[in-house]
C-alpha cells in the first residue's frame, strides 16, 4: 500500500486534477519547453486524458445570472470544452492568458455574453475563430437553418431580435474523411457531421494527435471520458450505434501562423 502510494505521489497530475494555481504553473512550463505549437497542443491535450466528460457545463456566471454555469472548468469537461481548453492553454503562458484566451475563443470577438457566445460550429464557432483554425471540407454539402433568437429564448431565457440565417456548409463523407485523415496536422480539428431530425449539424469535435510512429490519431472529450483513439475505431464505434445518423466530418487544419487576435470592448450593460 506505502508502495502504491509513493508511486501515485509521483506521477504528474492530470490536468483535471489540478487547482488553477498547478494548471498556470503547467501552462508556463509547457510554453517555456515546447516551442511548437502543434506539439504543445498534443501535449496539453494528452494531459487530459482521464478527464471526467460532462455535458453543457460552461456559462456566464458571475458576468450574467441567466444559469450558475462558470466560464472555465478543469474537472470536467464535453467535446468543445475539452478542445476550447487545450487551444486556449497551448496559445498562453499564464493561468491570466489561458481565461482571457479561453473566453475569446469562446465568444465572438471575446465580448463575454450568451448571446455572443459560439453557440453554433457551422456559423458562428468556426467563422469567429478563423484566426486559429481553416475549413478544409470538400466533397459534399448540405443547407443549414440557423435561428439564434429561438434558441437562446427557448435554451437560455434570453430574448434577442436575431434574423433567422441560411448557409451550405462542406463536409467530407465518411468514406473520404477515412481516407483523408492521414492528411491532417497535428492540432487540427476534426468536426462530426450528424443528421438530428432531419437536418445536418456538428454534433461532436476532437483533436488530431501523433502517436511514436506518425500515425495520426483522434483525441477527444466523449463519455465517460477524454480518450485517445485511431479515427477507424472511433468511426466504427460510432456507425454500430443504432440510429447514429453519422453523415460526415468537417477538417478544420490549424493555420500556420496563429495570432490571437485582441478583444472587442466589453460593452456596459444595458447600453
Amino acid at each position: 500500500m506505502l508502495a502504491a502510494a509513493l508511486t501515485a505521489a509521483a506521477e504528474p497530475k492530470q490536468i483535471y486534477q489540478m487547482s488553477p494555481q498547478e494548471a498556470g504553473a503547467f501552462i508556463a512550463e509547457e510554453r517555456r519547453a515546447e516551442p511548437d505549437l502543434r506539439k504543445r497542443i498534443a501535449a496539453i491535450g494528452r494531459r487530459n486524458i482521464g478527464q471526467p466528460y460532462k455535458l453543457n457545463l460552461l456559462g456566464e456566471f458571475p458576468y450574467e445570472l441567466h444559469d450558475t454555469l462558470p466560464m472555465y472548468s478543469l474537472s470536467a469537461s464535453d467535446c468543445l470544452v475539452f478542445a476550447e481548453h487545450t487551444y486556449a492553454m497551448a496559445l498562453s503562458a499564464t493561468w491570466e492568458e489561458f481565461f482571457w484566451t479561453l473566453q475569446r475563443i469562446r465568444y465572438k470577438d471575446g465580448v463575454i455574453g450568451v448571446a455572443n457566445r459560439n453557440h453554433y460550429m457551422e456559423v458562428d464557432w468556426n467563422i469567429n475563430n478563423h484566426w486559429l483554425l481553416s475549413d478544409a471540407s470538400s466533397g459534399a454539402s448540405y443547407a443549414m437553418r440557423v435561428d439564434r433568437a429561438q434558441f437562446l429564448l427557448s435554451q437560455h431565457h434570453v430574448q434577442r431580435d436575431i434574423p433567422v440565417q441560411d448557409t451550405v456548409e462542406a463536409f467530407l463523407p465518411v468514406e473520404r474523411a477515412l481516407q483523408e485523415f492521414g492528411t491532417l496536422g497535428e492540432g487540427d480539428m476534426v468536426e462530426v457531421v450528424s443528421v438530428r431530425q432531419g437536418q445536418h449539424m456538428v454534433t461532436h469535435v476532437g483533436l488530431v494527435v501523433l502517436d511514436a510512429q506518425g500515425a495520426r490519431r483522434f483525441l477527444h472529450s466523449s463519455a465517460p471520458q477524454v480518450r485517445e483513439e485511431p479515427f477507424e475505431a472511433f468511426v466504427a464505434r460510432t456507425q454500430a450505434r443504432a440510429n447514429n445518423g453519422l453523415a460526415g466530418f468537417k477538417f478544420m487544419r490549424l493555420n500556420e501562423a496563429v495570432v490571437v487576435p485582441p478583444s472587442a470592448p466589453q460593452p456596459r450593460p444595458g447600453t
